[in-house]
């Protein structure tokens, strides 16, 4: 028998919940990524954790990772179907930072 719920939002945190999930679950809404491109979007992300956090994603199904065996290595991250059903929810999130940002006076830098 897998972990037990007693409200549904316990089970949403636990799947995109944490620090870095819903910021890559963010960026790959917007498309396919490569993992370089993933790392500028993030900066203070560490190569570690990114790589930690995209294999935790695949493995709960959210994240697809294409390799396509070229030289030199080409590989790609993009929202599975279960992932992409999360799109309302990072939007809705992404919309009450954004005015969250203007209500406190709080810079939003975007990524180089």
């Amino acid at each position: 028998m897998g972990k037990r719920y007693y409200c549904a939002v316990e089970l949403a945190v636990d799947v995109i919940g944490g620090k870095w999930r819903p910021v890559i679950l963010a960026h790959l809404k917007e498309g396919v990524h490569r993992y370089g491109e993933l790392r500028r979007r993030i900066p203070d992300m560490s190569e570690k954790m990114l790589a930690q956090r995209l294999r935790e994603l695949q493995d709960d199904g959210l994240v697809e990772r294409i390799d396509y065996q070229a030289k030199p290595a080409h590989v790609e991250y993009r929202l599975t179907e279960e992932g992409r059903s999360l799109a309302p929810v990072l939007q809705a999130l992404y919309d009450w930072g954004t005015a969250r940002a203007e209500r406190a006076g709080t810079p939003i830098e975007a990524p180089r």
